[in-house]
């Protein structure tokens, strides 16, 4: 019994754990010390050395499409240059990303290029568009405005079309088709520009060419035949533009000057009182597309009612809408024999010219001129009711900044301190009796 215990208290002491014996550990190799750092520092991006003239290189890279047709303007704003941008883009990149600001860009370019009349810089810009991309596929696209942004550009392409008078050609309905489909909203600006342009196109009974002409004296002979619209009338050249050199060595121009005058005129003025004066007014602006002339006027003032008389009509003078009529029938108490006539009070005018140079001494060239025809003109007295001379329109803003500084100094120059506000009022009471007197 004693030995059976003296077994077990032996196998309990081989059981238990001896003390922990600490090995001696080899020498670890020298290598990089890490930093120990949260999950979220790991994911962000290590920080990139920064290199000027890398930073350089991708600015350049990045260039809008108003950057580039600046680059190109720099050689020659003209049709080619304007196509080799388009072309330039289009070959760039496949996708044609950012085609919609492109196109935007090179619209509001185009006048500056020459190319706002030529309809086939419109076709190539619609060329940009990508193919069968924008055609809507089925009834719900085509209701819900498939690609918005896109077909607007397109409207907005036609309306520039028609705000310069160009009407599209067959070749821009193929491209709307292939782009945007046969119902989208280009397509239908398109049907209705075809629609109303034939109707309008010559609607204008007195059509300007499409080139005007250069010369001066040509576009003076023009736009005085448009403006007085008499088949009659006839127009002189008074002096031809000329460069003299006077006696002290001096270089004086000579300006150009073209008077227009009908046979009606003529003997208007020969029927006119030598008591009353006749007046030089002007200069009037007369817009010829996008160039704008100015020419002057010989009229007097509205004869007095004593002084009208009353000429028979001539019974030919319209034959469609007779101005007297002559028949024997019984009239009815509403009918009336007299027509209404409405009478202008503006005065007759006799005659209309056009200068380079609007003073008064050119002008009394002008009535030197009209004299050999006009003898009565050497009787009458001629005054000069002239404007300053024709100069170049303004800027609406820069004029409005000006009319609003005017008005705050003149407020300020009106606003009195707040001891000579009395003052003020007394000084002005003793005005205005005077002013009843």
């Amino acid at each position: 019994m004693k030995s059976s215990r003296r077994l077990l208290q032996l196998l309990g002491h081989a059981g238990r754990p001896g003390p922990p014996v600490l090995w001696p550990r080899p020498p670890a190799a020298p290598g990089p010390r890490h930093f120990h750092s949260s999950p979220a520092c790991t994911k962000s991006q290590p920080a990139r050395f920064v290199n000027n003239e890398e930073d350089k290189t991708r600015q350049k890279s990045l260039v809008t499409h108003d950057d580039l047709f600046e680059q190109v303007a720099k050689e020659a704003k003209t049709k080619a240059t304007f196509n080799k941008v388009i072309d330039f883009y289009t070959k760039g990149d496949i996708r044609r990303r950012g085609h919609v600001e492109f196109i935007y860009a090179a619209l509001k370019k185009m006048p500056e290029f020459g190319v706002e009349k030529d309809l086939a810089v419109y076709n190539k810009l619609l060329d940009v568009f990508p193919k069968e991309v924008f055609v809507p596929r089925n009834f719900i696209q085509r209701m819900f405005n498939h690609y918005p942004r896109q077909q607007e550009c397109g409207v907005q392409l036609l309306e520039q079309l028609e705000n310069f008078g160009i009407m599209p050609n067959i070749e821009t309905k193929v491209l709307l088709v292939r782009i945007f489909g046969e119902k989208s909203h280009p397509m239908r600006k398109y049907q209705r520009i075809m629609y109303w342009f034939p109707k309008f196109k010559h609607i204008n009974p007195f059509p300007l060419p499409t080139q005007l002409p250069e010369d001066p004296v040509d576009l003076a002979r023009f736009s005085l035949t448009r403006i007085a619209n008499d088949l009659d009338a006839k127009v002189t050249v008074y002096q031809l533009p000329c460069t003299d050199i006077t006696e002290s060595g001096a270089e004086v121009t000579l300006p150009h000057i073209v008077g227009i005058q009908s046979p009606s005129q003529m003997e208007q003025l020969a029927r006119h009182n030598p008591q009353r004066p006749v007046f030089v007014e002007g200069p009037f602006p007369l817009w010829l597309r996008k160039t704008c002339v100015h020419y002057y006027v010989l009229r007097a003032d509205p004869t007095p009612p004593e002084e009208k008389v009353e000429e028979p009509s001539d019974p030919e003078r319209c034959l469609s809408y007779p101005l007297q009529l002559d028949l024997d029938l019984d009239l009815d108490l509403g009918d009336d024999e007299s027509f209404d006539v409405e009478d202008l009070d503006e005065g007759p005018v006799f005659a209309m010219c056009m200068t380079s140079q609007g003073d008064q001494a050119t002008l009394n060239q002008w009535i030197s001129g009209l004299q050999q025809s006009n003898p009565i003109l050497g009787q009458i007295p001629t005054l000069f009711r002239l404007d300053t001379g024709p100069r170049e329109l303004r800027d609406v803003a820069d004029a409005e900044s000006a009319g609003h500084r005017w008005f705050h100094q003149e407020i300020q120059r009106e606003e009195p301190n707040p001891g000579e506000e009395d003052e003020a009022t007394v000084e002005e009471e003793p005005r205005r009796s005077q002013g009843m007197k």
